[in-house]
């Protein structure tokens, strides 16, 4: 609508000039036609309107909020209309320990109270979109700034609320998805509410207190020794088992060779171990027989 105001100035002044009677009134039409060019595209440029893809229009007509939205592309309107364009793709908004990740600078975790009285402290990023059909009332009940006043308060009260119902090692480890499940539907339902797709929430960190994480890595350690224990007594187990199956093979060695010898066979192999012994270049002592009187054989 620029145009259309500067060409109405023109149009003005152009027939105020007209009206002097010298030489200034000669100029008084040509200033009056281009004002009226003004005014013609200025109403043309205020007539169309072109809506990114990803967004829709919101109209306002003097201040009031008009029911119908504007699609993605290009639009005819009345030049009247005011156009509030409002993304409806995916947003997201992170809630974050870790200084300036998270939307809001510094430290901007939700701390939370579990049911055993412990502080617990939780990372979140929330996915969400605007619901095209409820953009016209969510601008006039809310504004743009939709991000502050629905988003993030809603999500950590809710969180708060519901973190209550589990103690702070059960959110850490077994009951974290059961937590965010429950969690994801009750800010859900107070989303849809105020014109809001909750598309998916994230739970990105858990943070338990020094004690508690402590207390957890002892209990880790420990399981883990007496694991190292039972793998050890088991290899021990196992040692002696062998030994015990070596010692009973020994045995029946011995017991079997003990039966199959008798004192003739004795006989036949020491004589054939002293005929070896004689049979050898060396000198040697061989004893003969039960006596005690040596027979010295020397081959040098």
């Amino acid at each position: 609508m620029g145009f259309a105001i500067i060409g109405i100035i023109l149009l003005l002044g152009g027939y105020i000039l007209s009206k002097i009677n010298d030489k200034r009134s000669i100029i008084g039409k040509p200033v009056m036609g281009l004002g009226g060019l003004l005014i013609l595209v200025g109403i043309l440029s205020a007539s169309v309107v072109q809506i990114d893809a990803g967004h829709v229009g919101v109209q306002k007509l003097y201040g009031q909020v008009q029911p119908d939205i504007l699609n993605s592309g290009l639009h005819f309107i009345d030049p009247l209309l005011d156009i509030e364009p409002i993304e409806t793709r995916t947003q997201n908004y992170t809630m974050s320990g870790v200084h300036n990740e998270g939307d809001k600078a510094g430290d901007d975790a939700i701390r939370v109270l579990s049911v055993d009285g412990l502080e617990v402290t939780i990372d979140l990023t929330v996915l969400f979109r605007v619901v095209p059909e409820s953009a016209p009332n969510l601008f006039k009940q809310t504004g743009l700034d939709y991000k502050d006043k629905i988003v993030r308060p809603i999500s950590r009260t809710k969180i708060r609320d519901n973190a209550v119902y589990y103690d702070a090692v059960s959110l850490y480890s077994t009951k974290r998805d059961e937590f965010q499940v429950r969690i994801y539907k009750a800010i859900e339902d107070e989303f849809m509410k105020r014109g809001l797709l909750l598309e998916n929430l994230l739970i990105r960190n858990i943070t338990l207190p020094t004690s508690v994480k402590n207390a957890i890595e002892s209990k880790i350690n420990a399981e883990q020794e007496a694991q190292k224990m039972q793998f050890v007594l088991q290899k021990e187990r196992q040692e002696a088992d062998r030994k015990r199956v070596e010692a009973q093979g020994i045995a029946d060695y011995q017991s079997i060779i003990s039966e199959s010898l008798t004192d003739k066979q004795l006989q036949y192999e020491q004589i054939k171990t002293m005929k070896e012994l004689a049979a050898s270049p060396n000198a040697k002592i061989v004893i003969m027989g039960k006596g005690n009187a040596p027979m010295i054989l020397d081959t040098k």
